[in-house]
C-alpha cells in the first residue's frame, strides 16, 4: 500500500500536566496525515466540498502504545487500508523520534451530500478519486 508521511512538532498546548500529549490531539494529527495522504494521491478536501461533498467520520479506533512529549517530533504514516466505493478506512501509525509506535489507529468515512447529508457512490462521484485509492491500496508500502 502507498503511505504518506508527514512529521508534526509536539507543541506545549498540546501537551496535559504531566507532559506528555493529550489524547485528543492525536485526532487532530490523524486528520493532517489524511489530508496530506490526499494531496500525495493528487486531490485536496477543498475540492471535493466545493462539489458539494463532505467526507464525515463515522467511526475511529485508536490504540495508545507509547505517549509523545513537548518537544518531539511525531512521524504519522497514513495510508488506505480498506476502500469499498463508498466507505473508506483510513490507516494510520505514529511513531516517537527514535521509531517506536507511539498509537496505531484506523478512522472510517463516507462521502455525503452537504445539503441531505445522504451517502453518495465515490465510484461514480469522483471516478478518478476512486482509481487513485485502488491504486494506492495494491501500491508498495
Amino acid at each position: 500500500m502507498f503511505t504518506s508521511k508527514t512529521e508534526v512538532e509536539v507543541r506545549y498546548s498540546e501537551t496535559d500536566q504531566m507532559g506528555i500529549v493529550y489524547h485528543a490531539n492525536y485526532l487532530v494529527w490523524m486528520e493532517i496525515g489524511r489530508t496530506k495522504l490526499i494531496e500525495d494521491l493528487g486531490f485536496s478536501y477543498a475540492d471535493m466540498e466545493e462539489e458539494g461533498i463532505l467526507s464525515p467520520v463515522i467511526d475511529i479506533n485508536i490504540e495508545y502504545k507509547k505517549p509523545l512529549k513537548y518537544g518531539q517530533k511525531a512521524i504519522i504514516h497514513t495510508w488506505v487500508q480498506e476502500y469499498s466505493g463508498v466507505k473508506v478506512v483510513y490507516g494510520y501509525e505514529m511513531f516517537t523520534p527514535d521509531g517506536e509506535l507511539a498509537i496505531k489507529a484506523a478512522s472510517s468515512h463516507v462521502c455525503v451530500k452537504k445539503e441531505s447529508f445522504r451517502p453518495i457512490n465515490i465510484r461514480k462521484f469522483f471516478p478518478d478519486w476512486d482509481e487513485a485509492y485502488k491504486r494506492a491500496r495494491r501500491s508498495e508500502r
